[in-house]
This record gives C-alpha cells, sequence and structure tokens, in this order.
C-alpha cells in the first residue's frame, strides 16, 4: 500500500484514469438524455434502429475495436494522448449510460409532465420540476455505470495508450510482466474498496432497483 500511494507512477495512473472516466461519464450520460428523450416519442423501427447502433460497441470484439480506434486516431493525431482515450471510452460507455436512462424514462406517466403544462408550466419548466427529477435513478446509474466501465477499460485502452499517457489499469496490466510484487494486490483491494464504496452510495442514494429493471427490460427487448 505504501508503495502504491507513494508512487508517482501509479497515482498520475490513478489520476488519468480517474479523470478520464468522471468526464467519460459526464458526457456520455448528457448525451444518453438526449438521446432517450429524442428517440422516446419516435416511430418505433426508427427507435429500434437507433438503440441498436447505440449498442453496436456491446457486438464487437474490444481488441477489434482497439485496432480500429488505434487507425482513426492516428489520422486525427491523437494516438497516445488523453483526448484520444477519452473519445473511445465515450463510445463504449454509451450503451451502459444509454440503457438506465431509457428505462427510467419509460416509466414516467407521460400524464405528470403534462398535467404540469395544464397548470402553467412551460415545457422546460415541466421537464426541470417533473421529468427530471424522476428520472434521477437512471440518471445516477448512468453516471455509475459509465464510470465504472471508463475507469476498469483494459483491452481498447492499450491500443491508445502511449509514453507519457496511460491509465492504471493498462499500468497494472504492464506491471504483471515485469513483476510479481503485492503491490497489484494492494491495487487491487483499494479498488474492490472503492467498487464496493460507490455501489452502497448508489443503494443509498436511488436504490438498486434500476438495475433490476435495466436487465429485465434488456430481457423482454
Amino acid at each position: 500500500y505504501g508503495e502504491f500511494l507513494g508512487s508517482a507512477k501509479w497515482m498520475t495512473a490513478l489520476g488519468v484514469s480517474a479523470a478520464i472516466a468522471l468526464a467519460a461519464a459526464v458526457v456520455t450520460t448528457l448525451a444518453a438524455l438526449g438521446a432517450a428523450l429524442a428517440l422516446r416519442d419516435a416511430p418505433l423501427r426508427l427507435r429500434a434502429a437507433a438503440e441498436t447502433l447505440i449498442l453496436l460497441p456491446l457486438l464487437f470484439p474490444h481488441a477489434a475495436i482497439g485496432i480500429a480506434f488505434l487507425s482513426w486516431l492516428i489520422t486525427l493525431h491523437l494516438n497516445g494522448s488523453a483526448a484520444g482515450i477519452l473519445l473511445a471510452h465515450l463510445i463504449l460507455c454509451a450503451p451502459f449510460a444509454y440503457r438506465p436512462i431509457a428505462v427510467a424514462l419509460r416509466q414516467i406517466d407521460p400524464s405528470l409532465a403534462e398535467a404540469a403544462r395544464i397548470l402553467g408550466a412551460d415545457g422546460r419548466a415541466a421537464f426541470a420540476r417533473v421529468t427530471l427529477p424522476l428520472l434521477r435513478p437512471g440518471l445516477s446509474a448512468s453516471l455509475l455505470f459509465s464510470f465504472i466501465v471508463s475507469f476498469d477499460e483494459v483491452t481498447v485502452t492499450m491500443f491508445l495508450v502511449g509514453p507519457e499517457t496511460t491509465t492504471l489499469p493498462v499500468s497494472i496490466y504492464a506491471h504483471l510482466h515485469d513483476s510479481a510484487d503485492p503491490v497489484v494486490a494492494a491495487i487491487s483491494t483499494v479498488l474492490i474498496a472503492l467498487t464496493a464504496a460507490l455501489v452502497l452510495l448508489a443503494q443509498r442514494t436511488f436504490g438498486l432497483r434500476i438495475f433490476v429493471d435495466v436487465e429485465e427490460d434488456g430481457r423482454r427487448g
């Protein structure tokens, strides 16, 4: 633990991973919210096609995605940069951000927002005061899912890191090839504790029912 917490290399990798994961969680959640709202009243075929496109990253091997992103980012001169890794993580996190919000949105009774408009609220006020608070469990689950997926991603990220920018999971993987010292076990314990804390926070904040609802909705789909 002392080696992990006192090492600039490990702390830098942890900071990069946390920053990228936080940015990916926020951006994908906002994008997923917009997509879910846009597709809510869309024709069934259009919604099905759009949702299939959003969920495509789940269908391809991550190694193939990593190679594709590497070729693309080289043309954009973003290979080996935090911006390039973030761009890849935004695509990878999209399915995990969209599903909880879409499920939560489908569970909201449309008549509640309509009643707010009848009582004098305009569209923005009805969304901000009625729809958005009811979406809080889905938004929180989306943020949590996206953060964990981005923070733990290693396969795709291995193709995108550079000599000056790397993430904690990639650093752990590289370290295992060179050494078998206990620092990796210490890091794993810290990450398990962090994940448990996030799950406990999720349970206390919005409950874990949304995770069950997402799974059941996925089986029906």
